[in-house]
């Protein structure tokens, strides 16, 4: 038999028997529609190690004011977070991540359930340590295609900071429907930003391609749309005082102004009702104007292509590679605003993930990709001293009818030849600055059971009793969020944060957590 060429990472799915696409999500799905990149060219400024090291502080007086304004500083507090929607039902269980059954990772499923999941009976776990690979602390199989992108971007200490957690869970296959979407919680749960609390790369009311748990929504932090440098940089403008004056020069004049109208204000009456209101709000709007063109003044320093920790010989990216990958370029703008603390949380979708071509290398080469991005972000964090929490899901998943793929990309794997909700799974890494996020449990066998929230049947499909998020992606959502807060220290304000969870008691939600704090 015939097998099919593998597809560009690019290229569009066709021919899955779905049907014609109708909706964006569709499009988004097989790789029909993508988030549009933006070239940009490398200037003086790459000159600078940290762009952010030059911004000084406001005048100690105004200084004094930016708290009582509410201006934030340094996102909040609390732990960066990004989320990678990969739409279209990606492989995440067996031949990206290892799933077991009750007992964790390395209680193995049967041959024929990895098989299900891709895996042909020569390359399952159950044959040793050769298939398996801890690098990330979370259980990769060795010829991972997430696990190969994640190492290629990260160095060896970096990955041994990083560890992870999966949650076999079920999810519908090829659609947005599936309440994935996590932004909304996470920003209740206390994560905010500079100059945004929330970014997507797609322009929805999640920021992403699944949705948002209708119970989370708020519409007053709808995630604003970043998937390119220029979106990076538009969102300062300091108007045209800074060109006429150098930065410093330009600081000093909003700073006086700022003075003079806090001094007038006191001598006004303004015959409103709401007076004290009314200029509360135009006092602090001349700080922050003031602390914007200090910290701003200069919006190249927010630009993620000429940053040299992401772009250039000692960047995560190279020029060309930056260039001519608009995937490269959304994750840059995303991971930098996030990173950096200029938003408190992003989205980062990847189309194209609805991939049972009825071969294998369109999958792997995807797979690579999606893991090359993830593991900039990690490096990013690392690159910045600075923790992150970063969490991959897609709508439903895919599996294998056994048949072999002998091609280059194919690498002797399973073919993906249709959809599958069951064999479906999300999984999380954490990057800590001071060393790899301890799991909880007081000792290995516990340890496994939080490092895998749930399990797997032999047969390899999620058991849906395993967990409470096992059959139900809203719930699915609340263990993130679990997790996010706990990773913060704040898992004992869960309940009043997100009051109507249902999780469960106390027990259960440290049953649902997997590791201790990391701030």
């Amino acid at each position: 038999m015939k097998l099919r060429t593998p597809l560009h990472p690019d290229a569009p799915l066709h021919g899955l028997g779905h049907g014609r696409p109708l909706t964006r999500r569709d499009f988004l799905a097989r790789g029909l529609l993508r988030g549009a990149g933006l070239v940009s060219s490398l200037g003086v400024f790459s000159l600078f190690a940290n762009p952010r090291a030059a911004m000084a502080a406001l005048a100690p007086d105004l200084e004094n004011l930016k708290a009582g304004c509410g201006i934030q500083v340094a996102g909040g507090g609390k732990i960066p977070f990004i989320c990678f929607d990969l739409a279209g039902g990606a492989s995440m269980a067996g031949s990206n991540v290892l799933v077991g059954r009750e007992g964790g990772q390395d209680a193995y499923l049967s041959t024929a359930g990895y098989s299900v999941q891709g895996l042909p009976g020569n390359m399952v776990p159950n044959l040793g340590e050769q298939f398996i690979d801890r690098s990330l602390g979370l259980a990769f199989h060795s010829d991972s295609g997430f696990l190969e992108g994640i190492l290629e971007r990260t160095s060896q200490g970096t990955q041994a900071a990083i560890n992870g957690c999966v949650i076999p869970a079920r999810s519908e296959n090829d659609t947005a429907n599936n309440p994935h979407n996590p932004l909304y919680g996470i920003f209740r749960a206390g994560a905010d930003g500079e100059l945004l609390t929330l970014a997507g790369s797609r322009n929805s009311e999640s920021g992403g391609n699944s949705m948002a748990p209708a119970s989370l929504f708020d519409p007053s932090v709808r995630p604003t749309k970043i998937d390119r440098p220029s979106d990076v940089t538009g969102l300062v403008n300091t108007g045209k005082l800074v060109g006429l004056l150098n930065q410093s020069d330009a600081t000093a004049v909003m700073e006086a102004i700022a003075r003079i109208s806090h001094s007038k204000l006191g001598q006004v009456n303004t015959a409103v009702t709401q007076d004290a209101v009314l200029k509360e709000m135009m006092r602090c709007g001349y700080i922050e104007a003031a602390d914007i063109t200090d910290r701003y003044g200069d919006p190249t320093a927010l630009n993620p292509a000429i940053d040299p920790d992401i772009v250039g010989d000692g960047g995560i990216f190279s020029a060309a590679e930056f260039n001519s990958d608009g995937e490269f370029r959304k994750t840059a703008s995303i991971m930098k605003l996030v990173v950096e603390g200029y938003a408190g949380a992003g989205c980062i979708t990847i189309g194209g993930y609805d991939y049972h071509t009825g071969e294998r290398g369109t999958g792997e080469i995807r797979d690579l990709r999606a893991g090359r991005c993830m593991g900039a972000c990690l490096e990013y964090a690392a690159r910045r001293n600075t923790p992150l929490m970063l969490y991959v899901f897609s709508d439903g998943s895919v599996n294998s009818n056994g048949r072999i793929d002998d091609s280059v990309n194919g690498r002797g794997k399973g073919e993906w030849t249709g959809d599958s909700s069951g064999t479906a799974a999300s999984f999380f890494l954490v990057y800590n600055p001071a060393g790899r996020p301890q799991l909880l449990g007081s000792g290995a066998a516990e340890q496994a059971m939080h490092q895998q929230l749930g399990w797997m049947r032999a047969s390899g499909s999620v058991e849906t009793a395993s967990s409470p998020a096992a059959n139900n992606v809203n719930l699915l959502v609340e263990t993130v969020l679990l997790n996010y807060m706990a990773l913060n220290g704040d898992q004992s304000l869960f309940a009043n944060r997100f009051p109507n969870h249902s999780l469960g008691n106390a027990t259960m939600l440290d049953r649902m957590t997997a590791f201790h704090p990391i701030t």
